[in-house]
């Protein structure tokens, strides 16, 4: 038994985290792993809006951007959705995790509710488990919206993982909650600039 544990426990460490079932199995309720703590939360029906302790808020910002662009601070874990006289709204994120941070400027190239995900060739790599292809639904990392940012491999998406928002633990992707980015993804047009500052 404590080989089972053992093993269990070091595959959840090598794939960042997993999701198991709770009580019944059933959708009403389930656990997830969190790597950062590497304890088990559990999560309940209303999981995939998910609960973060950083609330969106309309915030005074002063910036020479066009209303409509989008600036990701990585060092304060906040996104910034610029509306013009002064003001933008501030939406909390997680970032890429040392090693995984990355700073330029883009466009939102292609906009997607519930995407599938397929995970890039160096990230399988990292993680053997990963699948080849993952259908968009609840369980899917990439949560019920996605920005994608220009040419690059990264997106600004939603989570599954609501308690990873305001940490650095993705792999250059910028989490958002699913309420959060649904919020978000209603007033982005394809083609928003796109900022991203260390």
């Amino acid at each position: 038994m404590l080989l089972k544990r053992l093993f269990l426990a070091v595959a959840l460490v090598l794939t960042g985290s997993a999701v198991a079932p709770f009580g019944d199995g059933g959708a009403e309720a389930r656990q997830v792993f969190d790597p950062s703590s590497r304890t088990w939360r559990e999560i309940g029906p209303t999981a995939r809006y998910g609960k973060s302790k950083i609330k969106r808020k309309m915030v005074r910002y002063e910036t020479k951007q066009k209303p409509g662009t989008i600036i990701v601070n990585t060092k304060e874990r906040r996104l910034y959705h610029v509306q013009g006289n002064g003001k933008a709204m501030r939406y909390g994120i997680g970032v890429g995790r040392d090693g995984f941070q990355w700073s330029g400027t883009h466009r939102v190239s292609r906009k997607a509710e519930w995407p599938g995900w397929t995970p890039p060739a160096a990230m399988r790599k990292r993680q053997p488990g990963l699948p080849a292809y993952m259908p968009g639904g609840l369980n899917n990392p990439l949560g019920a919206r996605a920005l994608y940012i220009g040419s690059t491999i990264y997106r600004i998406h939603g989570s599954n993982e609501p308690w990873s928002i305001g940490q650095a633990v993705s792999s250059g992707c910028i989490r958002m909650t699913n309420k959060d980015v649904e919020h978000l993804y209603e007033r982005v047009r394809v083609g928003a600039k796109v900022i991203v500052v260390r």
